[in-house]
């Protein structure tokens, strides 16, 4: 279901791309989206998430079903009410975010009040995802992950209705995907309500800010909220920095973000997800060896699937944007500029599935300060990366400067992802997984011969905007099929198996 869902969330990009150019409008657009967006995942699949489940997890375990639902229905109230509050609140200061979060937006007053004007319609967006991720993590903590999963799904197919029906019919079509979003979050919400019901968890919401389960979870939450969040707070700053490149700076990091993001949507938030509720449960009930175990075959996976997958967008970032985007209004100049952040934004891609996976094994536990921590420490790295690779991409009349927020966001990725390793080392954790040397050294020279087909069979790049779309896929599919066959059939000789898939 995750699958489907970032499938379709490329189709909704290719749409966007197809009606609307990577110019002044759609980088208003991206702006107001991105902002809930931030939001949502900082409350909703972020803190929250990691706070509420394995609250509600220890509570399923060692309470009374009756304390359980309590439970759910007082924080379903306090979390409503706090949230329904933050939308007012963002609504009526909509230009205020803008002036913060887009300050090169200020000296243009067209681009500025647009982009105020749909981050008013897109703002109640973090309210409604944010009950919806409650629902979703009850259900998940029930071991009930296909809802969830499929829920997404929802927000593209309402994005890719607004912009091919509604966008013609207003005087400003990009707001259409504003809308969009707004429709969105309402039907996500009402999709997951019957399952909750079927299941005897639909919340009665009640106000419990000093229910002892809430304020565990909110105790959990407020430093969560800054380890959860860094790479989302990284990328707000990357905005803010893009907001003074030139026009089009916005647009090419989100569609080569968006593009990042279906690996690590797939497999990484995926992974994590179904992890969490496990670890859980584990540190609950079996002891810290299946704990180490669990967190080990996560580990293992993602390393199988992370490698590959950030060597292959590295090496075809143009033609698989070429192929998905350069239609209509996306030129082929816009194809160039986003590949070259996608190579920037591909090389932090293992790091930055290992990062979800990781911070995992501390909050399972309920020890939330440990990532908070390091993720304050990696923020303050990303942004003194971001002016430090900007302000040298300037001086030095770089073609795309906007690459250096790329790259500083893989920088301080991994500078995460190794800091979690070794704190996780340091508790003895790591001491009960094993074999994740082994598997990277497989895994690597797999990719070396990976790399070395797609070399080989790479036509010229000059080529791929002279084809039709459907030539572009199968020429495509001529370099991935086989480079995905090499790969597999090299882990195969090297004695990799399908048991070792297994936690």
């Amino acid at each position: 279901m995750t699958l489907l869902s970032r499938i379709l969330g490329l189709a909704r990009d290719i749409v966007i791309a197809r009606f609307f150019s990577a110019g002044d409008a759609a980088d208003a657009f991206f702006v107001a989206f991105k902002i809930p967006n931030f939001l949502r995942r900082l409350f909703a699949e972020g803190a929250f998430s990691l706070a509420f489940v394995p609250v509600l997890t220890e509570y399923r375990n060692q309470f009374s079903a009756a304390e359980t639902r309590e439970l759910i229905n007082r924080v379903a109230g306090t979390m409503g009410f706090i949230l329904l509050v933050l939308t007012a609140v963002g609504i009526f200061a909509s230009p205020l975010l803008i002036s913060v979060f887009a300050a090169g937006f200020i000296d243009q007053p067209d681009k500025f009040k647009l982009t105020a004007d749909m981050l008013r319609i897109t703002f109640p967006y973090i309210l409604l995802i944010s009950m919806t991720a409650m629902a979703a993590g009850i259900l998940n903590t029930w071991k009930r992950f296909l809802v969830p999963a499929f829920t997404p799904v929802l927000l593209n197919l309402s994005m890719i209705g607004c912009a091919m029906w509604l966008s013609p019919q207003l005087d400003m079509p990009i707001t259409a995907l504003a809308w969009g979003v707004l429709i969105a979050g309402v039907l996500q919400l009402l999709f997951q309500l019957p399952f909750l019901y079927r299941e005897g968890l639909l919340p009665k919401p009640a106000w419990g800010w000093k229910h002892a389960g809430v304020q565990k979870i909110i105790k959990l939450m407020i430093p969560a909220l800054f380890g959860s969040s860094v790479a989302q707070i990284n990328l707000l700053f990357d905005t803010f920095i893009a907001s003074f490149l030139i026009s089009g700076s916005v647009s090419w990091l989100y569609y080569s973000d968006r593009l990042l993001e279906f690996p690590l949507g797939v497999f990484g938030i995926a992974l994590a997800t179904v992890v969490l509720p496990n670890l859980s449960e584990a540190h609950y009930k079996e002891g810290a060896t299946h704990f180490g175990q669990t967190l080990g075959w996560a580990i293992r996976l993602s390393l199988l699937i992370a490698v590959p997958a950030s060597i292959g967008l590295f090496l075809l970032a143009q033609p698989i944007l070429s192929t998905l985007f350069e239609y209509g209004e996306f030129a082929n100049h816009d194809t160039m500029m986003a590949a070259y952040s996608l190579m920037a934004y591909s090389l932090g891609l293992p790091a930055m599935i290992l990062i979800k996976i990781l911070a995992n094994g501390f909050y399972a536990r309920q020890d939330t300060r440990t990532p908070v921590r390091i993720g304050i420490q990696s923020m303050c790295l990303n942004m003194v990366l971001n002016v430090i690779f900007v302000v040298w991409m300037l001086k030095t009349d770089f073609v795309a400067p906007h690459v250096g927020l790329a790259l500083a966001t893989t920088g301080s990725a991994y500078f995460n992802a190794l800091m979690l390793a070794l704190t996780l080392k340091r508790d003895a954790i790591f001491d009960k997984t094993g074999g994740h040397s082994l598997t990277l050294l497989k895994v690597l020279v797999a990719c070396a011969a990976m790399a070395l087909v797609i070399l080989l069979l790479f036509p010229d790049s000059n080529t791929w905007s002279s084809w039709f779309w459907h030539e572009r896929i199968i020429q495509l599919g001529y370099l991935i099929v086989p480079a995905i066959l090499c790969y597999v059939a090299m882990l195969w000789i090297m004695g990799f198996r399908r048991q070792h898939l297994s936690p």
